[in-house]
Protein backbone atom coordinates (compact mmCIF):
# COMPACT_ATOMS: atom_id res chain seq x y z
CA UNK A 1 0.00 0.00 0.00
CA UNK A 2 1.27 3.44 -1.05
CA UNK A 3 2.26 5.78 1.73
CA UNK A 4 2.63 8.70 -0.30
CA UNK A 5 1.36 11.93 0.85
CA UNK A 6 0.27 9.79 3.66
CA UNK A 7 -0.91 11.96 6.93
CA UNK A 8 0.59 14.84 5.40
CA UNK A 9 -1.04 17.86 3.49
CA UNK A 10 1.29 19.77 0.65
CA UNK A 11 1.40 22.87 1.11
CA UNK A 12 0.07 25.07 -1.36
CA UNK A 13 3.00 27.10 -3.17
CA UNK A 14 4.03 30.04 -1.92
CA UNK A 15 4.32 33.21 -3.99
CA UNK A 16 7.55 33.86 -4.82
CA UNK A 17 9.24 36.52 -7.14
CA UNK A 18 10.41 34.97 -10.47
CA UNK A 19 13.39 32.90 -10.07
CA UNK A 20 16.61 34.24 -12.31
CA UNK A 21 17.75 32.19 -14.91
CA UNK A 22 21.35 32.21 -14.18
CA UNK A 23 22.87 32.12 -10.65
CA UNK A 24 24.88 35.60 -10.06
CA UNK A 25 28.35 35.09 -10.95
CA UNK A 26 30.74 33.61 -7.97
CA UNK A 27 27.36 31.73 -6.21
CA UNK A 28 28.00 28.34 -6.02
CA UNK A 29 25.92 26.13 -6.12
CA UNK A 30 23.87 24.92 -3.38
CA UNK A 31 23.88 21.30 -2.13
CA UNK A 32 20.90 19.68 -1.00
CA UNK A 33 19.93 19.95 2.42
CA UNK A 34 18.27 21.25 5.37
CA UNK A 35 16.49 24.19 3.14
CA UNK A 36 17.17 22.98 0.16
CA UNK A 37 15.74 20.10 -1.27
CA UNK A 38 16.86 17.67 -3.95
CA UNK A 39 15.80 16.98 -7.46
CA UNK A 40 13.38 14.72 -6.35
CA UNK A 41 11.10 17.10 -4.44
CA UNK A 42 7.38 18.43 -4.94
CA UNK A 43 8.08 21.52 -7.21
CA UNK A 44 6.30 23.32 -4.34
CA UNK A 45 9.60 23.87 -2.43
CA UNK A 46 12.03 23.19 -5.72
CA UNK A 47 14.72 25.82 -4.85
CA UNK A 48 13.77 28.69 -2.84
CA UNK A 49 14.64 31.89 -3.73
CA UNK A 50 18.46 32.50 -2.30
CA UNK A 51 20.81 35.37 -1.59
CA UNK A 52 23.72 36.28 -3.77
CA UNK A 53 27.37 35.61 -2.35
CA UNK A 54 28.76 39.02 -2.30
CA UNK A 55 32.21 39.38 -3.33
CA UNK A 56 33.64 41.14 -0.40
CA UNK A 57 34.87 39.25 2.26
CA UNK A 58 31.54 37.86 4.42
CA UNK A 59 31.29 40.13 8.05
CA UNK A 60 32.73 38.41 10.79
CA UNK A 61 29.50 36.37 12.42
CA UNK A 62 29.47 37.58 16.43
CA UNK A 63 30.64 34.86 18.69
CA UNK A 64 33.63 33.56 16.35
CA UNK A 65 37.17 34.41 16.53
CA UNK A 66 38.36 37.20 13.34
CA UNK A 67 40.58 34.52 11.93
CA UNK A 68 38.16 31.88 11.57
CA UNK A 69 36.05 31.56 8.37
CA UNK A 70 32.13 31.94 9.56
CA UNK A 71 30.52 28.71 9.25
CA UNK A 72 28.03 28.74 6.73
CA UNK A 73 24.49 27.44 7.01
CA UNK A 74 24.26 24.60 4.34
CA UNK A 75 21.98 25.54 1.56
CA UNK A 76 21.89 29.47 1.84
CA UNK A 77 24.46 31.84 1.27
CA UNK A 78 25.55 33.94 3.79
CA UNK A 79 24.55 36.44 5.73
CA UNK A 80 21.61 34.97 6.02
CA UNK A 81 18.69 37.33 4.42
CA UNK A 82 16.74 39.33 7.53
CA UNK A 83 13.87 36.90 9.35
CA UNK A 84 11.11 37.55 10.97
CA UNK A 85 11.55 37.11 14.87
CA UNK A 86 9.53 33.68 14.68
CA UNK A 87 11.43 32.20 11.27
CA UNK A 88 14.55 32.62 13.73
CA UNK A 89 14.93 28.68 14.17
CA UNK A 90 12.55 28.63 17.10
CA UNK A 91 9.77 25.84 17.99
CA UNK A 92 7.40 26.18 14.71
CA UNK A 93 9.71 28.57 12.55
CA UNK A 94 11.37 27.60 9.43
CA UNK A 95 15.67 26.66 9.02
CA UNK A 96 17.67 28.76 8.13
CA UNK A 97 17.13 29.36 4.45
CA UNK A 98 13.95 28.07 4.22
CA UNK A 99 11.43 30.34 2.10
CA UNK A 100 8.76 31.94 4.28
CA UNK A 101 5.59 31.21 2.31
CA UNK A 102 2.96 34.41 2.84
CA UNK A 103 0.36 33.20 4.76
CA UNK A 104 -2.76 31.95 3.03
CA UNK A 105 -6.67 32.21 3.19
CA UNK A 106 -7.95 29.53 5.10
CA UNK A 107 -10.04 28.57 1.91
CA UNK A 108 -7.36 27.66 -0.40
CA UNK A 109 -5.65 25.79 2.27
CA UNK A 110 -8.57 23.30 3.00
CA UNK A 111 -8.97 23.00 -1.30
CA UNK A 112 -4.96 22.22 -1.36
CA UNK A 113 -5.57 19.56 1.53
CA UNK A 114 -8.66 17.96 -0.03
CA UNK A 115 -7.09 17.72 -3.29
CA UNK A 116 -4.02 16.40 -1.93
CA UNK A 117 -5.89 13.75 -0.28
CA UNK A 118 -7.24 12.84 -3.55
CA UNK A 119 -4.30 12.42 -5.43
CA UNK A 120 -2.97 10.63 -2.31
CA UNK A 121 -6.42 8.14 -2.87
CA UNK A 122 -5.67 7.71 -6.65
CA UNK A 123 -2.03 6.81 -6.55
CA UNK A 124 -2.72 4.77 -3.64
CA UNK A 125 -5.48 2.92 -5.73
CA UNK A 126 -3.33 2.54 -8.78
CA UNK A 127 -0.15 1.32 -7.07
CA UNK A 128 -2.61 -1.23 -5.35
CA UNK A 129 -3.90 -2.42 -8.32
CA UNK A 130 -0.64 -2.98 -9.75
CA UNK A 131 0.40 -4.59 -7.04
CA UNK A 132 -2.65 -6.73 -7.13
CA UNK A 133 -1.11 -7.55 -11.31
CA UNK A 134 2.06 -8.30 -10.78
CA UNK A 135 1.42 -10.55 -7.73
CA UNK A 136 -1.36 -12.22 -9.83
CA UNK A 137 1.42 -12.54 -12.70
CA UNK A 138 3.63 -13.81 -10.20
CA UNK A 139 1.40 -16.43 -8.55
CA UNK A 140 0.40 -17.58 -12.14
CA UNK A 141 4.05 -18.76 -12.87
CA UNK A 142 5.34 -19.85 -9.34
CA UNK A 143 4.62 -23.35 -8.44
CA UNK A 144 1.44 -23.90 -6.12
CA UNK A 145 0.30 -21.31 -6.97
CA UNK A 146 -3.35 -20.62 -5.08
CA UNK A 147 -4.77 -18.70 -8.12
CA UNK A 148 -8.16 -19.46 -8.60
CA UNK A 149 -9.39 -19.64 -12.33
CA UNK A 150 -13.05 -18.66 -13.27
CA UNK A 151 -14.81 -21.89 -14.61
CA UNK A 152 -16.76 -22.05 -17.36
CA UNK A 153 -20.51 -23.41 -17.65
CA UNK A 154 -19.51 -26.15 -19.94
CA UNK A 155 -16.87 -27.21 -17.12
CA UNK A 156 -19.61 -27.93 -14.99
CA UNK A 157 -19.81 -31.62 -13.44
CA UNK A 158 -23.19 -32.11 -11.57
CA UNK A 159 -23.20 -34.59 -8.76
CA UNK A 160 -24.52 -38.24 -9.45
CA UNK A 161 -28.15 -38.05 -8.39
CA UNK A 162 -28.93 -34.92 -8.77
CA UNK A 163 -31.95 -34.20 -11.49
CA UNK A 164 -29.59 -32.66 -14.10
CA UNK A 165 -26.87 -35.59 -13.66
CA UNK A 166 -29.48 -38.22 -13.98
CA UNK A 167 -31.73 -36.22 -16.75
CA UNK A 168 -28.16 -35.47 -18.62
CA UNK A 169 -27.57 -39.07 -18.84
CA UNK A 170 -31.13 -40.65 -20.02
CA UNK A 171 -32.00 -37.93 -22.29
CA UNK A 172 -30.19 -39.67 -25.13
CA UNK A 173 -32.06 -42.89 -24.94
CA UNK A 174 -35.41 -41.14 -24.56
CA UNK A 175 -36.85 -41.02 -28.05
CA UNK A 176 -39.94 -38.94 -29.01
CA UNK A 177 -42.79 -40.82 -31.12
CA UNK A 178 -44.32 -39.56 -33.81
CA UNK A 179 -47.51 -42.11 -35.24
CA UNK A 180 -49.62 -41.40 -38.02
CA UNK A 181 -52.09 -43.70 -39.21
CA UNK A 182 -53.10 -44.92 -42.96
CA UNK A 183 -55.18 -41.92 -45.28
CA UNK A 184 -58.52 -44.10 -44.62
CA UNK A 185 -58.07 -44.25 -41.04
CA UNK A 186 -58.36 -46.93 -38.82
CA UNK A 187 -62.11 -47.61 -38.92
CA UNK A 188 -61.47 -47.52 -42.85
CA UNK A 189 -63.44 -44.30 -43.77
CA UNK A 190 -62.09 -41.79 -45.80
CA UNK A 191 -60.23 -38.63 -44.86
CA UNK A 192 -56.73 -37.82 -43.60
CA UNK A 193 -55.24 -40.46 -40.94
CA UNK A 194 -54.97 -39.73 -37.58
CA UNK A 195 -51.69 -38.27 -36.27
CA UNK A 196 -50.26 -37.98 -32.52
CA UNK A 197 -47.10 -38.14 -30.28
CA UNK A 198 -45.68 -40.15 -27.17
CA UNK A 199 -42.63 -41.08 -25.91
CA UNK A 200 -40.40 -43.91 -25.57
CA UNK A 201 -37.26 -45.35 -24.22
CA UNK A 202 -34.27 -47.49 -25.62
CA UNK A 203 -34.71 -51.40 -24.36
CA UNK A 204 -31.90 -52.98 -25.60
CA UNK A 205 -28.79 -52.90 -28.14
CA UNK A 206 -30.85 -54.20 -31.07
CA UNK A 207 -32.63 -51.35 -31.77
CA UNK A 208 -35.86 -51.46 -29.37
CA UNK A 209 -37.91 -48.97 -28.10
CA UNK A 210 -40.77 -49.53 -25.19
CA UNK A 211 -43.59 -47.52 -25.02
CA UNK A 212 -47.26 -47.72 -24.32
CA UNK A 213 -49.92 -49.25 -26.90
CA UNK A 214 -51.86 -46.82 -27.10
CA UNK A 215 -49.24 -43.92 -28.58
CA UNK A 216 -48.35 -46.08 -31.61
CA UNK A 217 -52.55 -48.23 -32.17
CA UNK A 218 -53.15 -45.81 -34.64
CA UNK A 219 -50.28 -46.50 -36.80
CA UNK A 220 -50.01 -50.08 -35.87
CA UNK A 221 -51.95 -51.28 -39.33
CA UNK A 222 -50.57 -49.14 -42.74
CA UNK A 223 -49.76 -46.42 -40.75
CA UNK A 224 -46.24 -45.00 -40.38
CA UNK A 225 -44.12 -44.52 -37.05
CA UNK A 226 -40.77 -41.97 -36.75
CA UNK A 227 -38.65 -42.01 -33.46
CA UNK A 228 -36.83 -39.18 -32.99
CA UNK A 229 -33.64 -38.91 -30.53
CA UNK A 230 -32.52 -35.85 -28.19
CA UNK A 231 -29.80 -34.89 -30.79
CA UNK A 232 -32.69 -34.48 -33.31
CA UNK A 233 -31.76 -37.79 -35.47
CA UNK A 234 -34.78 -39.32 -36.47
CA UNK A 235 -35.49 -42.95 -37.49
CA UNK A 236 -38.28 -45.04 -38.70
CA UNK A 237 -39.77 -47.34 -36.90
CA UNK A 238 -42.38 -50.53 -36.76
CA UNK A 239 -44.12 -52.39 -34.17
CA UNK A 240 -42.74 -55.53 -33.51
CA UNK A 241 -45.84 -56.40 -30.91
CA UNK A 242 -48.36 -54.96 -29.06
CA UNK A 243 -50.47 -55.48 -25.73
CA UNK A 244 -53.60 -53.56 -25.49
CA UNK A 245 -54.87 -54.79 -22.13
CA UNK A 246 -51.24 -54.18 -20.41
CA UNK A 247 -51.17 -51.09 -22.37
CA UNK A 248 -47.61 -51.92 -23.60
CA UNK A 249 -45.82 -51.48 -26.91
CA UNK A 250 -42.81 -52.23 -28.55
CA UNK A 251 -41.00 -51.01 -31.06
CA UNK A 252 -38.30 -51.78 -33.49
CA UNK A 253 -35.72 -49.13 -35.91
CA UNK A 254 -35.35 -50.31 -39.12
CA UNK A 255 -31.84 -48.45 -39.31
CA UNK A 256 -30.89 -48.61 -36.03
CA UNK A 257 -27.48 -46.80 -35.35
CA UNK A 258 -24.68 -48.22 -33.67
CA UNK A 259 -23.96 -47.27 -29.68
CA UNK A 260 -27.53 -47.42 -28.56
CA UNK A 261 -27.73 -47.26 -24.92
CA UNK A 262 -30.47 -49.01 -23.04
CA UNK A 263 -32.26 -47.73 -19.78
CA UNK A 264 -30.98 -49.85 -17.18
CA UNK A 265 -34.78 -50.98 -15.28
CA UNK A 266 -34.84 -50.93 -12.05
CA UNK A 267 -37.01 -53.13 -9.52
CA UNK A 268 -40.66 -51.92 -8.92
CA UNK A 269 -41.15 -54.09 -6.40
CA UNK A 270 -38.66 -52.39 -4.12
CA UNK A 271 -39.93 -48.86 -4.77
CA UNK A 272 -41.34 -47.21 -1.27
CA UNK A 273 -43.94 -44.27 -1.12
CA UNK A 274 -41.53 -41.20 -0.65
CA UNK A 275 -39.01 -42.25 -2.64
CA UNK A 276 -37.81 -39.17 -5.48
CA UNK A 277 -39.04 -39.50 -9.67
CA UNK A 278 -38.32 -37.89 -12.85
CA UNK A 279 -40.27 -38.33 -15.59
CA UNK A 280 -39.06 -37.72 -19.33
CA UNK A 281 -41.19 -37.44 -22.40
CA UNK A 282 -42.97 -35.03 -25.04
CA UNK A 283 -45.86 -33.36 -23.27
CA UNK A 284 -48.18 -31.49 -25.84
CA UNK A 285 -45.15 -31.90 -28.41
CA UNK A 286 -42.40 -30.75 -26.08
CA UNK A 287 -39.64 -32.95 -26.77
CA UNK A 288 -36.91 -33.55 -24.19
CA UNK A 289 -39.24 -32.21 -21.15
CA UNK A 290 -38.00 -33.41 -17.19
CA UNK A 291 -40.33 -33.16 -14.48
CA UNK A 292 -40.06 -34.44 -10.51
CA UNK A 293 -42.04 -35.95 -7.97
CA UNK A 294 -42.19 -38.57 -5.89
CA UNK A 295 -43.77 -41.98 -5.72
CA UNK A 296 -47.57 -41.09 -4.21
CA UNK A 297 -48.67 -44.19 -3.51
CA UNK A 298 -48.23 -48.04 -5.22
CA UNK A 299 -50.54 -50.73 -6.47
CA UNK A 300 -53.23 -48.08 -7.72
CA UNK A 301 -55.61 -49.69 -9.83
CA UNK A 302 -56.00 -47.93 -12.93
CA UNK A 303 -58.47 -48.34 -16.20
CA UNK A 304 -56.69 -46.67 -19.32
CA UNK A 305 -60.35 -45.84 -20.40
CA UNK A 306 -63.75 -45.02 -18.82
CA UNK A 307 -63.44 -48.67 -17.05
CA UNK A 308 -66.63 -49.92 -18.84
CA UNK A 309 -65.58 -51.52 -22.04
CA UNK A 310 -63.64 -54.85 -22.45
CA UNK A 311 -60.93 -52.89 -24.40
CA UNK A 312 -59.19 -51.20 -21.49
CA UNK A 313 -55.87 -51.56 -20.11
CA UNK A 314 -55.51 -51.91 -16.56
CA UNK A 315 -52.84 -51.93 -14.56
CA UNK A 316 -52.15 -51.98 -11.04
CA UNK A 317 -50.16 -48.34 -11.06
CA UNK A 318 -47.60 -46.69 -9.83
CA UNK A 319 -49.05 -43.03 -8.51
CA UNK A 320 -46.61 -39.96 -8.83
CA UNK A 321 -46.74 -36.50 -8.87
CA UNK A 322 -44.08 -35.64 -11.11
CA UNK A 323 -45.90 -33.58 -13.88
CA UNK A 324 -47.20 -35.77 -16.80
CA UNK A 325 -49.30 -34.32 -19.45
CA UNK A 326 -50.88 -35.92 -23.03
CA UNK A 327 -47.41 -36.86 -24.80
CA UNK A 328 -45.79 -37.94 -21.83
CA UNK A 329 -47.31 -41.74 -22.35
CA UNK A 330 -44.74 -43.99 -22.84
CA UNK A 331 -41.82 -42.40 -21.52
CA UNK A 332 -39.61 -43.54 -18.79
CA UNK A 333 -40.07 -42.91 -15.06
CA UNK A 334 -36.83 -43.08 -13.08
CA UNK A 335 -35.67 -43.37 -9.78
CA UNK A 336 -33.31 -40.82 -8.14
CA UNK A 337 -30.27 -43.38 -9.42
CA UNK A 338 -31.76 -43.03 -12.80
CA UNK A 339 -32.81 -46.56 -13.46
CA UNK A 340 -36.95 -46.91 -15.27
CA UNK A 341 -39.80 -48.07 -12.57
CA UNK A 342 -42.06 -47.55 -14.77
CA UNK A 343 -43.97 -46.63 -18.12
CA UNK A 344 -45.80 -43.05 -17.82
CA UNK A 345 -49.49 -44.41 -19.07
CA UNK A 346 -52.32 -42.25 -17.74
CA UNK A 347 -53.40 -39.04 -15.43
CA UNK A 348 -56.63 -38.06 -13.28
CA UNK A 349 -57.99 -35.15 -15.05
CA UNK A 350 -60.46 -33.00 -13.28
CA UNK A 351 -64.00 -33.96 -14.40
CA UNK A 352 -62.98 -36.32 -17.41
CA UNK A 353 -61.94 -39.57 -15.80
CA UNK A 354 -58.35 -41.26 -16.29
CA UNK A 355 -57.17 -41.72 -18.97
CA UNK A 356 -55.41 -39.61 -21.57
CA UNK A 357 -56.78 -36.41 -22.43
CA UNK A 358 -56.22 -32.76 -23.52
CA UNK A 359 -56.49 -31.50 -19.66
CA UNK A 360 -53.31 -31.19 -17.86
CA UNK A 361 -51.90 -32.63 -14.82
CA UNK A 362 -53.10 -32.15 -11.68
CA UNK A 363 -50.44 -34.08 -9.99
CA UNK A 364 -52.44 -37.67 -10.48
CA UNK A 365 -50.03 -39.25 -12.78
CA UNK A 366 -49.75 -43.10 -13.31
CA UNK A 367 -47.10 -45.26 -14.57
CA UNK A 368 -46.86 -49.25 -15.74
CA UNK A 369 -44.60 -50.80 -13.02
CA UNK A 370 -41.41 -51.82 -14.68
CA UNK A 371 -41.76 -55.10 -13.41
CA UNK A 372 -44.59 -56.41 -15.03
CA UNK A 373 -43.86 -54.27 -18.16
CA UNK A 374 -40.34 -55.80 -18.55
CA UNK A 375 -42.23 -59.40 -18.82
CA UNK A 376 -44.91 -57.97 -20.93
CA UNK A 377 -41.55 -56.69 -23.58
CA UNK A 378 -40.10 -60.18 -23.08
CA UNK A 379 -43.36 -62.24 -24.44
CA UNK A 380 -43.47 -59.27 -27.19
CA UNK A 381 -40.27 -59.73 -29.20
CA UNK A 382 -40.68 -63.44 -28.56
CA UNK A 383 -43.39 -64.48 -30.14
CA UNK A 384 -44.98 -60.68 -30.88
CA UNK A 385 -48.26 -61.58 -29.04
CA UNK A 386 -49.10 -60.69 -25.79
CA UNK A 387 -49.66 -63.78 -22.80
CA UNK A 388 -52.33 -62.98 -20.09
CA UNK A 389 -53.05 -64.44 -17.12
CA UNK A 390 -56.56 -65.39 -15.76
CA UNK A 391 -58.71 -67.19 -13.30
CA UNK A 392 -61.36 -68.03 -15.96
CA UNK A 393 -64.23 -66.11 -15.04
CA UNK A 394 -65.84 -62.73 -15.57
CA UNK A 395 -67.08 -60.14 -13.29
CA UNK A 396 -68.30 -57.30 -13.10
CA UNK A 397 -66.29 -54.15 -14.08
CA UNK A 398 -69.01 -51.21 -13.31
CA UNK A 399 -69.44 -52.18 -9.42
CA UNK A 400 -67.03 -50.43 -6.72
CA UNK A 401 -66.80 -51.15 -3.23
CA UNK A 402 -68.23 -54.20 -2.33
CA UNK A 403 -65.71 -56.34 -4.06
CA UNK A 404 -65.48 -57.88 -7.72
CA UNK A 405 -68.81 -59.64 -8.20
CA UNK A 406 -69.05 -62.76 -11.19
CA UNK A 407 -71.28 -62.11 -13.49
CA UNK A 408 -74.37 -63.91 -14.28
CA UNK A 409 -73.36 -64.66 -17.71
CA UNK A 410 -70.17 -64.49 -20.21
CA UNK A 411 -70.16 -62.22 -23.05
CA UNK A 412 -72.06 -63.11 -26.16
CA UNK A 413 -74.34 -65.10 -23.82
CA UNK A 414 -71.07 -67.33 -22.87
CA UNK A 415 -70.86 -69.25 -19.01
CA UNK A 416 -69.72 -66.67 -16.74
CA UNK A 417 -67.70 -69.31 -15.30
CA UNK A 418 -65.59 -71.07 -17.65
CA UNK A 419 -65.90 -74.88 -17.31
CA UNK A 420 -62.72 -76.86 -16.36
CA UNK A 421 -61.20 -73.02 -15.97
CA UNK A 422 -59.23 -72.16 -13.04
CA UNK A 423 -62.21 -70.36 -11.13
CA UNK A 424 -64.38 -73.67 -11.94
CA UNK A 425 -61.31 -75.78 -10.53
CA UNK A 426 -61.57 -74.27 -7.11
CA UNK A 427 -64.98 -74.15 -7.20
CA UNK A 428 -66.13 -70.53 -7.96
CA UNK A 429 -69.63 -69.90 -8.82
CA UNK A 430 -71.26 -67.10 -10.75
CA UNK A 431 -72.52 -64.55 -7.88
CA UNK A 432 -69.67 -64.95 -5.89
CA UNK A 433 -68.06 -61.74 -4.37
CA UNK A 434 -64.30 -61.81 -4.68
CA UNK A 435 -63.30 -59.45 -2.28
CA UNK A 436 -59.52 -60.64 -1.16
CA UNK A 437 -56.38 -61.82 -3.58
CA UNK A 438 -53.07 -62.85 -1.81
CA UNK A 439 -54.14 -61.33 1.27
CA UNK A 440 -54.83 -57.61 -0.82
CA UNK A 441 -58.54 -56.03 -0.31
CA UNK A 442 -60.69 -56.57 -3.45
CA UNK A 443 -62.98 -53.40 -4.10
CA UNK A 444 -63.64 -53.65 -7.68
CA UNK A 445 -63.59 -56.11 -11.15
CA UNK A 446 -60.60 -53.68 -12.27
CA UNK A 447 -58.75 -54.09 -9.41
CA UNK A 448 -59.00 -57.26 -9.37
CA UNK A 449 -57.95 -57.64 -13.09
CA UNK A 450 -54.36 -55.61 -12.38
CA UNK A 451 -53.97 -57.93 -9.27
CA UNK A 452 -54.06 -60.97 -11.68
CA UNK A 453 -52.34 -59.49 -14.69
CA UNK A 454 -49.33 -59.08 -12.23
CA UNK A 455 -49.15 -62.51 -12.12
CA UNK A 456 -47.91 -65.07 -14.67
CA UNK A 457 -49.95 -67.96 -16.22
CA UNK A 458 -49.26 -71.08 -13.54
CA UNK A 459 -49.04 -68.43 -10.18
CA UNK A 460 -50.53 -70.27 -7.58
CA UNK A 461 -53.02 -67.40 -5.87
CA UNK A 462 -55.47 -67.29 -2.97
CA UNK A 463 -58.67 -65.83 -3.43
CA UNK A 464 -61.55 -64.54 -0.44
CA UNK A 465 -64.74 -64.84 -1.59
CA UNK A 466 -68.62 -64.28 -0.43
CA UNK A 467 -71.41 -66.19 -0.91
CA UNK A 468 -74.50 -66.43 0.93
CA UNK A 469 -73.32 -63.78 3.11
CA UNK A 470 -70.54 -66.41 4.22
CA UNK A 471 -66.66 -65.52 3.68
CA UNK A 472 -64.82 -69.06 1.62
CA UNK A 473 -61.42 -69.25 0.60
CA UNK A 474 -59.69 -71.00 -2.66
CA UNK A 475 -56.21 -71.93 -4.25
CA UNK A 476 -56.69 -70.93 -7.79
CA UNK A 477 -54.03 -71.81 -10.12
CA UNK A 478 -53.80 -68.80 -12.99
CA UNK A 479 -54.47 -70.00 -16.34
CA UNK A 480 -53.64 -68.16 -19.60
CA UNK A 481 -55.12 -66.27 -22.55
CA UNK A 482 -52.97 -65.39 -25.54
CA UNK A 483 -53.21 -62.07 -27.47
CA UNK A 484 -55.91 -59.39 -27.12
CA UNK A 485 -59.93 -60.26 -27.76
Amino acid sequence: MSTENEGNAVPAAPSVPPRPDTAPEGSPPSPAGVGAPGPEASTVAERPWQSPQPEQAPAQHPGTAPEQAPAQHPGTAWPPPSLPSYGAGGPGGPAWGAPVPPPQPPRRRAGGLVAAVLVAALVAGGVGGGIGYWAAASNDDAPGSTTVSAVSPQDLKREPGTVAAVAGKALPSVVTIEAESGAGGMDGSEGGGEAGTGTGFVYDKEGHILTNNHVVASAADGGTLSVIFSNGKKYDAEVVGRAQGYDVAVLKLKNAPAGLAPLPLGNSDKVVVGDSTIAIGAPFGLSNTVTTGIVSAKNRPVASGDGSSGKNSYMSALQTDASINPGNSGGPLLDSGGAVIGINSAIQSAGNGLGQSQAGSIGLGFAIPINQAKAVAEQLIKTGRPVYAVIGATVDMAGEGTGAKIASEGAGGTEAVTPNGPAAKAGLEPGDVITGFNGKAIDSGPTLISEIWNHKPGDKVTLTYERDGKEHKAEVTLGEREGDS
